[in-house]
């Protein structure tokens, strides 16, 4: 992995070397190396950082006597954008090596021939150490929040932004988001990005989108292109109020999944273009994005922010989204050696098969993490197919309604109101006074009566006998 750092990385910080000039700062090609080492070991501290590298070398750095103060005073000095601009400039590399490679591809991303990105924020977890002007404050320290771009078919990050506000809305950065997309791109959203002018803005730059639908919309059908008992498809118009107006129709997609109808909305409006089934699987993948939060901030830690000045954040986050970039792309490598879709790859057990592989180059075995990880089928690499979390049918009707404890609590509760709304006859507890009204008592509570004889039902008639007792 370091060695593909060096490949990758290396040259790319000898690009922006003019950066450093312009700003007025040498070329700090020694404070890159130890940053991304810093964040890729996992390293506690910047005396650990100085004594690690008086011993060996930091992936292109050399090994050298640096003092903990200079090497602390260098880190401070060294602007966050410098080291953004790297990743920037890194990230169309890593794009065009993913476009060349030869792996299955999904098939509604085959069929479809135009870029797709998932664009959803983030906000980072509170920071460990205050420094500086957040010293001595009782409230938590929240970093900042995190706005992404990333590519669906490569899991490669397209755009990052960064802003210090942790509370800010996600509609906060739409304004830095629009001049960076390019035309014919669909865009899959999440619910926080729901605003009519957003969507208006795409139609009118040729933009595409895929939201969830809220489900108090006020809204005008226009169109009806397909309704059956288990699929509703619309062409619905918008922002009924003069308070939020919307000028565009869009397309409002309801499929019943298992029991439940889940809503899609889309500018796709014509749906030999974008079929109701292909909605449903490209929102599905926008969970691709909050899979990248996952491994950026537990596996490559993100979560665990060491200071809480903005540089330092921005310093951190930079490094720990390149090394997730470099991952992916290492993880494609692999996926294309399989011949296996990238989704079937587990990107957490590709980083942990690289302990087996240093040993393994260590012993002399091999120098190609590629072809190792790809031989190991022990790890984990390839993610096994579970029956029970593949992606169930649109129209899959509820189960019949069945007795007994066991089967209450194995169903879930919505699905049993469900069935019970939908089965013929009153409702239990809606038609009487009181919801126990109609069952059984039990225990001594009422009149006296023992635990056998509330459980007893009534009967009109003598009770039958039971023949001849035993005993006197």
């Amino acid at each position: 992995m370091e060695a593909r750092l060096d490949e990758l990385v290396r040259p790319a910080s000898y690009a922006v070397a003019e950066q450093y000039r312009q700003v007025g700062l040498r070329a700090r090609i020694l404070t890159l190396a130890v940053v991304l080492a810093i964040v890729w070991r996992q390293i506690p501290s910047v005396t650990t950082v100085a004594q690690m590298l008086a011993r060996e070398p930091l992936l292109w750095a050399p090994p050298r006597q640096v003092s903990q103060q200079a090497l602390s005073q260098r880190l401070r000095c060294l602007p966050a954008e410098l080291f953004g601009s790297l990743v920037q400039t890194l990230l169309p590399t890593l794009q065009t090596r993913a476009a060349a490679r030869r792996r299955p591809l999904p098939a509604v991303l085959a069929r479809a021939q135009r870029a797709f990105g998932a664009v959803d924020a983030s906000t980072l977890e509170a920071v460990f150490h205050k420094v500086g002007a957040v010293r001595g404050r009782e409230e938590t320290v929240w970093g900042g929040k995190l706005l992404a771009v990333l590519d669906v078919t490569s899991k490669l990050p397209v755009h990052l932004w960064w802003d210090d506000e942790s509370a800010a809305n996600e509609k906060r950065f739409l304004d830095r988001l629009k001049p960076v997309l390019p035309p014919d791109t669909l865009l899959l959203l999440d619910a926080g990005f729901f605003s009519f002018e957003w969507f208006d803005w795409l139609s009118s730059h040729q933009g595409w989108f895929i939201t969830r639908g809220r489900v108090q919309m006020a809204y005008q059908v226009q169109q009806v292109l397909a309704e059956s008992p288990t699929l509703r498809d619309r062409v619905i118009q918008m922002g009924q109020y003069r308070s939020n107006p919307s000028t565009q129709p869009v397309r409002l997609v309801e499929v019943l999944v298992q029991g439940a109808w889940r809503r899609y909305l889309t500018h796709v409006l014509d749906p030999s273009r974008l079929t109701p089934a292909d909605v449903v699987e490209l929102y599905g993948r926008r969970w691709g994005i909050e899979e990248a939060f996952l491994l950026v901030k537990r596996l490559l830690g993100l979560a665990y922010l060491r200071s809480a000045a903005a540089n330092a954040i921005q310093l951190q986050l930079w490094a720990t989204w390149l090394l997730y970039a470099v991952l992916v792309d290492l993880s494609d490598a692999i996926a294309e050696e399989l011949d296996q879709p990238l989704d079937r790859l587990s990107l957490e057990m590709v980083y942990r098969g690289l302990y087996f592989f240093v040993g393994a180059c260590a012993r002399g075995e091999t120098p190609d993490p590629i072809a190792y990880l790809a031989a190991q089928r022990d790890l984990g690499i390839v993610k096994r197919l579970r029956p029970g979390r593949q992606r169930p049918p649109l129209d899959l009707p509820l189960p019949p309604p069945s007795g007994g404890k066991s089967a209450r609590r194995a169903t879930p509760r919505w699905r049993r109101v469900q069935a019970a709304c939908t089965r013929p006859g009153p409702i239990r507890g809606l038609a009487t006074a009181h919801p126990a009204a109609d069952r059984p008592r039990r225990g001594r509570a009422a009149s006296g009566l023992t635990r056998r004889t509330a459980r007893t039902p009534p009967n009109d008639g003598p009770r039958p006998s039971r023949g001849p007792a035993n005993g006197p």
